[in-house]
């Protein structure tokens, strides 16, 4: 299940940096966290669905570099991200 090209808009324009901006890592992060999300309450109910479960652990980990690259260049915006995301800060 993609994301509504409406939805992946409107998470664009909630983290980008510039009016052109679409790939920026707070992009790629909030882009991400909502796919995650989604598969999640997939596989809650699919419980089998070995193919979904390894693209979710690669989207994660993908998620969790692009996390740790911001961290070490800009800390403040890793913190205002993680906390609009409600992801849990190490």
């Amino acid at each position: 299940m993609p994301l509504s090209k409406e939805r992946k808009t409107e998470l664009i324009k909630g983290y980008q940096r510039h009016e052109k901006d679409t790939g920026s890592p707070e992009v790629q992060i909030a882009i991400l966290t909502e796919r995650i999300n989604r598969l999640t309450d997939h596989m809650k109910n699919h419980k089998k669905d070995v193919h979904s479960r390894r693209g979710l652990i690669a989207m994660v980990n993908k998620r969790r570099r692009l996390l740790e690259y911001l961290k070490e260049n800009d800390y403040q915006k890793y913190l205002e991200v993680t906390s609009r995301l409600g992801l849990q800060v190490k």
